[in-house]
């Protein structure tokens, strides 16, 4: 791979991830991703993945062959850049074309340049005739813009526009540590805006995205980074000191951090089923000087590790990740129609494994970073239903919208990620 040219960087990349499917988180692990002009072309490209196809398949007599997609991806970052970026249109598109040395692709010179000067000579009939198409106008596949239109007749568009925009990003206040407002004053000191989060009493939403490591007291665990959808999680469990508690898929362990520092003295297990993710978990829990048994194990098979039982357990299940595409845009390519049935299977299994550990009298939440109610709604209708000794809990709350079960943030609501919660607790 091309180390010196960004945009040959990010073509490669995306053409991992639209026609490899790799993910993009992956992907940025990689050294060479580390340029932060590769990471926002990628992000930017993705994000806006149906418009720039739909512009694509306006210019391109006929599509580029397989080998050839490395080409088709610089295309799209070249007119990523001329519709989104501030950098002069003529800018843009010479260093797009330079970028094909990078793709060691000598006959692509003249066939980049051609098609992105094309672009500029008809743009605005281009953009014009793209308006008309729905998955362009709202830069979402049709499967998922449909989807979403049926669960939120009222709220979709406010959904689909939300989820194009940048995340914020959110701090978790160490509460065991300091007082949310403390932390404040001590961010002011540095010149560091923030704003205190309207519902969730340990959030702080930053006014301009930062570097970790320029945050007073991170290293020190005094903060960590952390969607306040997420950060409900703590609070909603109710756990008390001494009790047994599981943080099942836990990775990458913010959730049982968060545990952690709300309740003192639990006796705390986080699950996850990859190795490498485990890592992760050990490293947060490190970081903030808290201690967790970490477990290499499958939710659906209790092992061992999950005897005697369990007085709270957090499920946070794995999903479509539909409520965070604004952190993760590589979703809207990744994901397909057919992946909601396979993960609603899914989520009943490891609902009712979870359900066999935890002890009588004790709470399981179940979690979702989707918006879709086949994730969240109907998996606890479905177990409600089937499962005699299980209770829903009402949550009272500002955040969200209640549902008949649990409670649903949409994406931007308070500047929350999209999650889904319900409370069942066991006769």
């Amino acid at each position: 791979m091309s180390q010196k040219n960004p945009r040959a960087i990010a073509a490669l990349m995306l053409e991992k991830v639209i026609y490899g499917g790799t993910s993009l988180s992956q992907l940025l692990t990689e050294d060479s991703a580390s340029d932060p002009m590769v990471r926002d072309l990628c992000f930017g490209t993705l994000r806006w993945h149906e418009r720039l196809t739909a512009i694509l398949d306006i210019l391109l007599t006929k599509s580029l062959k397989s080998k050839d997609k490395d080409v088709e991806c610089l295309l799209r970052v070249g007119l990523y850049q001329v519709l989104y970026q501030s950098a002069p249109e003529y800018a843009a598109v010479n260093e797009t074309v330079a970028a094909v040395k990078g793709l060691r692709k000598p006959w692509a010179v003249k066939f980049v340049n051609g098609v992105l000067r094309t672009f500029l000579r008809r743009k605005e009939s281009v953009l014009h005739q793209i308006e008309e198409i729905e998955t362009a106008h709202y830069a979402f596949p049709q499967w998922l813009l449909d989807s979403v239109r049926e669960a939120w007749p009222e709220q979709w568009e406010s959904v689909l526009e939300q989820s194009n925009l940048r995340a914020p990003m959110t701090l978790r206040v160490n509460l065991s540590q300091n007082t949310r407002e403390a932390y404040q004053a001590s961010l002011k000191a540095e010149g560091i805006e923030s704003s205190l989060h309207p519902s969730v009493e340990s959030a702080l939403i930053l006014d301009k995205p930062m570097s970790v490591f320029e945050l007073p007291g991170f290293n020190e665990g005094y903060v960590s980074v952390q969607d306040a959808a997420a950060q409900i999680a703590a609070s909603l469990m109710q756990c008390e000191s001494g009790m047994r508690v599981l943080d099942a898929c836990a990775a990458p362990g913010g959730k049982t951090g968060h545990m952690l520092e709300h309740t003192a003295g639990l006796d705390m297990v986080a699950i996850d089923h990859t190795e490498t993710r485990l890592i992760r978990i050990g490293e947060n829990l490190e970081r903030l000087g808290l201690e967790a048994a970490i477990v290499l194990a499958d939710a659906n098979e209790p092992g061992e590790w999950a005897k005697p039982g369990f007085d709270r357990i957090l499920l946070d299940a794995p999903c479509s990740a539909t409520g965070v595409i604004r952190r993760h845009p590589d979703i809207k390519v990744l994901r397909w129609e057919e992946d909601i049935e396979t993960l609603h299977e899914q989520q009943k299994s490891i609902l009712k494994s979870m359900w066999g550990i935890l002890n009588q009298g004790g709470r399981l939440v179940y979690a979702t970073c989707s918006i879709l109610p086949a994730e969240n709604e109907s998996i606890v209708a479905e177990f409600l239903a089937s499962t005699p000794d299980a209770v829903i809990k009402p949550i009272e709350a500002e955040w969200g919208l209640e549902q008949q079960y649990g409670r649903q943030v949409l994406p931007g609501m308070d500047a929350m990620d999209g999650f889904y919660y319900a409370v069942i607790e066991k006769k």
